[in-house]
């Protein structure tokens, strides 16, 4: 009987330099190559081409730059862990704008805002029945099975699905618990026309956001269950819950070295329930947890990772048009695999 040796490909090349770039010592490399069926001689021969290989050495001096900024980095996670406040959101009443920008916009510190836009006919009149005689017959782009993809988030081009807006809100009120279905930020292109009569009763909040702005917010709408998972945004963010409660789970932009960041914005992390023995980094990362209610506004800072997920049937609005600047995405070119 003969065993059959396999011949190292460049995937696993590719293995073995990034493995050496973080540090795994090549005796670990060689035994694990061995494990796998490769001939011994040949495992030891690409492990000291790479360690000889000019391009392995200047990837070597880029890791270490990195290393540098990944410093500076945790710098600002422990500072933030010193303040006063434990770790917990706050929550402002009727914040000031100046407050407000110099406090917590300019610093990248999220904050709950209470009674900021009390104003709205919404906060008094948006229920199923009122979305029903207003846009019940709108044709609305909603997502669908989202249960039946791990990526549906990444995914979320195909579970676009049109119907009349009645017949959602009578799904999303009789459903149970499920993350099957979400009317999100993503289907908000269409759906801004569709509702147009629902974007009047939310509007703009000036104290801190720009009515002139074209970007006049986007619509949220699920049952309880609803998911979004752990990923970053490239804006900073206001969260107007209007009807249910949401359960937010966020990370500061500082720790985003410990949060297995995949794929562009996304994390492998599943903010449902962390699994800390696949993600040991995450013992590293300040987790900060709070639950919005009806006319709360929170405020999530841009790169601060977050994971949301409704606990009631629910409806929100979301905002961008912040009066001071918020374009920080064209020199952002991480949109591919990390």
């Amino acid at each position: 009987m003969t065993t059959t040796i396999r011949s190292i490909d460049d995937g696993w090349r590719r293995w073995i330099a990034e493995n050496l770039l973080l540090d795994a010592p090549p005796p670990a490399l060689h035994g694990a190559l061995v494990g796998h069926g490769f001939d011994t001689v040949e495992a030891t021969r690409e492990i000291e081409a790479v360690l000889a290989s000019p391009y392995f050495h200047g990837a070597t001096r880029l890791r270490n730059r990195l290393r540098k900024r990944e410093w500076i980095l945790s710098v600002y996670g422990t500072l933030n862990r010193m303040r006063a406040t434990g770790g917990e959101i706050e929550r402002r009443e009727r914040l000031s704008r100046d407050e407000f920008f110099e406090q917590y916009y300019f610093q990248n510190r999220p904050v709950i805002i209470t009674g900021a836009f009390d104003f709205w006919p919404a906060r008094t009149q948006w229920s199923f029945e009122y979305f029903r005689e207003r846009c019940g017959d709108c044709q609305v782009e909603v997502q669908f099975g989202r249960d039946s993809d791990a990526n549906y988030e990444i995914n979320q081009p195909k579970h676009k699905r049109m119907m009349r807006f009645a017949d959602y809100v009578d799904l999303v009120a009789q459903s149970g618990s499920t993350n099957d279905f979400y009317m999100t930020a993503n289907n908000t292109s269409h759906n801004r026309s569709a509702l147009a009569e629902l974007w009047a009763d939310a509007p703009t909040i000036g104290e801190y956001l720009d009515g002139s702005s074209p970007d006049t917010g986007f619509f949220w709408m699920g049952p309880a269950g609803t998911k979004t998972p752990f990923h970053h945004d490239l804006t900073n963010n206001f969260m107007a819950q209007v009807i249910g409660r949401k359960r937010i789970k966020l990370v500061p932009l500082s720790d985003t070295p410990h949060m297995a960041n995949n794929l562009h914005c996304y994390s492998e992390v599943d903010g449902s329930a962390i699994d800390y023995a696949r993600f040991p980094s995450m013992e590293n990362a300040q987790l900060v947890e709070c639950t919005l209610a009806p006319g709360e506004l929170l405020f999530l800072p841009i790169g601060w990772w977050h994971y949301v997920e409704g606990l009631d049937a629910s409806v929100t609005m979301t905002f961008t048009n912040f009066l001071e600047r918020n374009d920080f995405s064209s020199n952002y070119a991480t949109y591919h695999e990390l």
